[in-house]
């Protein structure tokens, strides 16, 4: 699950839910933007929430928990109560392995943006690219036969569908997907995109499924369960 948005003043909570994944899954997946604005106090209160989870917690951090230049204190704050939080890592957990970045924006297909230009125009596909390689250096420690690759952003524009067209480039990017079927994975998740699709394929065949809170997904719950 994905985009939870946390905000201080926000009352609701999501002990209860987390206590039912608990209960249903072995593993608990959280695919960025878990605060809504990259507030520590923020990180405080999911931390509070994630103490009802009794499964392994592992996942990324989204664009708006950068967006108060807390992003450190809010992975500390995770970290501090067991979460695996990945940025550019990779961890394993009963025989599956986890890899995952935040991923970055640029488009899809013959439509990506090009580093050619204005230098703020090659900073931003910089960016991606950077994420790329550090996805790929992430991908290449596994020794699992089963992989799960967790991002923030798409890397696929099928996942995308329903949203404005005029914001499909800051989404996602298919460099991260050009990135991932050079390898063999079980499973891709993602977030960001609210009112994406839940299913879609790489290029290469390979299983992508957006799991932001607000897609509709097979359980009928704000959760998707993915058997691995």
């Amino acid at each position: 699950m994905g985009d939870l948005h946390i905000r201080e003043d926000n009352a609701a909570s999501y002990r209860e839910l987390f206590g039912e994944i608990s209960r249903e899954a072995d593993v608990f997946v959280l695919t960025g933007d878990l605060t809504d604005l990259g507030l520590a106090r923020e990180a405080e209160l999911l931390a509070h929430d994630l103490k009802a989870c009794s499964i392994p917690v592992v996942g990324v951090l989204g664009n708006h928990d950068y967006e108060s230049g807390e992003q450190e204190e809010v992975k500390r704050i995770l970290r501090d109560t067991g979460m695996h939080v990945l940025d550019g890592q990779s961890c394993e957990i009963d025989g599956v392995g986890f890899v995952g970045v935040k991923g970055f924006a640029g488009g899809f297909g013959r439509r990506m943006l090009g580093s050619f230009g204005e230098p703020a125009i090659k900073q931003f596909v910089h960016e991606v690219m950077n994420e790329t390689l550090r996805l790929e250096n992430a991908m290449r420690q596994v020794r699992s036969k089963r992989s799960l690759v967790i991002l923030h952003y798409a890397p696929i524009v099928e996942t995308i569908e329903s949203e404005p067209l005029e914001i499909y480039p800051f989404l996602g990017s298919s460099r991260l997907a050009e990135t991932i079927d050079r390898f063999t994975v079980t499973a891709i998740v993602h977030g960001h995109a609210h009112r994406g699709r839940y299913e879609g394929r790489t290029p290469g065949g390979q299983r992508v499924y957006n799991v932001a809170r607000h897609i509709e997904k097979p359980t009928g719950k704000p959760y998707a369960i993915i058997e691995i």
